[in-house]
């Protein structure tokens, strides 16, 4: 499945009024409320319903898609505190999938904690959302994950393809910076927040390989993995070289953290099957970019 071409994003005015659109997102949203002080656990229930709701039934782009199609993921919010009636403070793990070419499996794409959101929210509240300003943190949260998500998908079947939606997530971080909620802003002491996760995405030079890896690794890495399996590896191999090279040049972004928590299983286990030259050269690569899984990196060896 190739995602629909970016052109039509980008001039969706021109499609006739009448036009039916899909949603494009399939997304499960799990609060674990353990630690917060209210006997009224019902709001909890209510608040993933109006969370799904707002990110699996608008609109996020022009794309058709049936629904087996749509981008599946996982948000679960942690709920830290609740320091009075209405507020809250929480941890968010985002992780999102994409399929792969010719099989049944579905590739982790996506692994992303964000450690510090803080939010107000009552039953029944509408959850409005303007990407042109900010309305207020849970629609601005949930809407800047949305297009992350997206534009990385897109990034994976075609080069740079999520150049549109993380313009759009830029802008949502731009907007929300008048607001006083943290994780929004420029903290040089907190590189791993959606400031600069958007702004390795988008607005980072040094980056730029790292987006091009996701789609050398999957379009032209897993995917072919069925039909051209050294052609595979060697993208695959490709794909990782280019994540070291910005490493080099920015040790530990966001996006270089995110991009092998996302996959370091995943390589550990597909690259046991490649050739013994290759899989020298990517453990080499591997044990320099992600030296905390040294350990899972080795094995690829013996497999």
């Amino acid at each position: 499945m190739v995602r629909p071409v970016i052109f039509f994003i980008l001039f969706s005015f021109f499609l006739a009024p009448h036009q039916v659109l899909s949603q494009q997102l399939n997304f499960t949203v799990t609060i674990n409320s353990e630690r917060a002080k209210t006997q009224d656990t019902d709001i909890f229930e209510k608040m993933k319903s109006a969370f799904e709701q707002f990110l699996n039934g608008r609109n996020w782009t022009d794309a058709d898609l049936k629904p087996q199609e749509r981008i599946k993921g996982n948000l679960l919010i942690t709920i830290n505190d609740m320091p009075q009636v209405g507020f809250f403070s929480a941890t968010v793990q985002i992780q999102t999938v994409r399929p792969v070419f010719g099989s049944n499996y579905e590739s982790l794409i996506l692994n992303f904690a964000d450690r510090n959101w803080t939010f107000e929210y009552t039953e029944s509240q509408p959850l409005e959302f303007n990407q042109f300003s900010y309305l207020n943190n849970i629609t601005s949260l949930l809407a800047y994950y949305a297009y992350i998500t997206i534009g990385i998908d897109y990034d994976s079947f075609s080069p740079r393809g999520g150049d549109a939606f993380f313009e759009i997530a830029n802008n949502i971080v731009a907007n929300a910076q008048q607001s006083s909620n943290p994780g929004w802003n420029q903290n040089p002491s907190d590189k791993r927040n959606r400031y600069w996760l958007a702004n390795d995405l988008y607005n980072s030079q040094v980056m730029v390989p790292v987006r091009d890896a996701y789609y050398l690794y999957h379009r032209k890495g897993l995917d072919l993995l069925t039909t051209k399996p050294e052609e595979s590896y060697e993208n695959i191999v490709e794909a990782i070289k280019m994540i070291q090279e910005a490493n080099k040049v920015q040790p530990n972004s966001i996006l270089t953290i995110s991009f092998m928590d996302a996959k370091s299983d995943e390589i550990s286990k597909i690259l046991k099957g490649a050739p013994m030259e290759l899989k020298q050269e990517a453990v080499e690569v591997l044990l320099k970019v992600d030296p905390n899984n040294a350990r899972k990196y080795n094995d690829i060896l013996k497999g």
